[in-house]
């Protein structure tokens, strides 16, 4: 009863024209966008269910999330979500996205996400409050959590240390070189984009990742592409609103069937702070190549230039590899 009503959240929503891209499939910006959401208000309910300082809470990182099968416009898109672990300042929620056709009743899950929240104090937003415990049902889950979230940690330092590096313009670049597709865009954070603390949402930042890598993959293949995958997304530092956001895509990795990019995230303070541009957040997003009746194309080769691209293309492919290979291991699991 009461407990779920706190640790659980769901809403649905019918898919519109403006949803999509012009072949009918669903962005996956928009799902991610719809995730976040669903993220938040469990979190912050949750965070705020004991007397205390009011707060909100705010996106950290979303784990690595598989785009299962593309949805359409027409579709209704079912999102849920629970909290399945606390620790002192952080919430691990994860949402599940089904698919409904209203036509015929079909259903299809689409996603599972896992995203971790901070709460963050109305009063003071550089202060990040105690999370109220939740109950766990078995020992087990609370320490497969506690495994979860000493990884997720980890994994967040060691992309802070990787965060130097700027997409430069590229003067007449050749067709499917790294310069020929990479693309930015320049966003002013507005009062819409924004919570009740006057920071963006995880979720706008999110979709406008997920347009720049759009962009970057329809370039590459000139063809319909839809996002297959989203890497781990670390939100290293807040973004006020009167920040100027450039978020930047390269292609880093291409297989037969899918493209590897990388997109950050870049604020440039309001104008009369002092400080110097940063980096907020960064990830890699996969996307494939589908034909007019939504069947995999092969994916023209990117021809890599500067040793920087070429290592960066290696990194992409170990990183292909490993998720082809756990892939695998998780089918044949499922087979046994």
């Amino acid at each position: 009863g009461r407990d779920c009503e706190l640790s659980c959240a769901s809403f649905g929503r019918i898919m519109r024209p403006d949803d999509a891209n012009i072949a009918g499939n669903v962005h996956g910006g928009t799902i991610l966008k719809m995730i976040e959401e669903a993220g938040a208000i469990i979190s912050t309910r949750h965070c705020n269910s004991q007397a205390g300082e009011p707060c909100v809470a705010a996106l950290a990182r979303v784990e690595r999330t598989d785009f299962l099968s593309p949805m359409c416009i027409g579709e209704v898109a079912n999102v849920s979500a629970e909290i399945t672990y606390t620790s002192r300042h952080s919430v691990e929620v994860q949402v599940n996205v089904m698919s409904e056709n209203i036509l015929t009743g079909a259903k299809k899950v689409t996603n599972k996400a896992t995203l971790w929240y901070v709460p963050l104090s109305l009063k003071n937003v550089n202060k990040v409050l105690e999370v109220p415990p939740i109950q766990y049902a078995r020992k087990e889950q609370e320490d497969e959590g506690k495994k979860r979230y000493e990884e997720q940690k980890l994994d967040r330092l060691e992309t802070k240390q990787r965060n130097g590096d700027v997409i430069l313009p590229v003067i007449n670049p050749e067709p499917h070189t790294v310069g020929y597709s990479q693309s930015s865009l320049i966003h002013l954070v507005g009062p819409s984009d924004c919570t009740l603390l006057g920071f963006v949402h995880g979720g706008v930042t999110m979709k406008l990742m997920d347009e720049v890598a759009g962009i970057v993959a329809a370039r590459h293949c000139k063809t319909n592409i839809v996002t297959a995958s989203v890497d781990a997304i670390n939100f290293h530092e807040k973004i006020k609103k009167g920040c100027v956001i450039t978020v930047s895509g390269r292609m880093t990795f291409t297989s037969n069937k899918s493209m590897e990019i990388e997109v950050f995230v870049d604020a440039d303070p309001f104008v009369d702070e002092p400080r110097e541009r940063y980096r907020a957040v960064s990830a890699f997003f996969t996307y494939v190549s589908l034909s007019k009746e939504g069947k995999p194309l092969p994916v023209p080769q990117l021809l890599t230039e500067t040793e920087d691209e070429k290592r960066r293309f290696e990194e992409g492919k170990g990183r292909y590899l490993q998720t082809k290979a756990k892939r695998q291991a998780q089918m044949q699991q499922a087979a046994q």
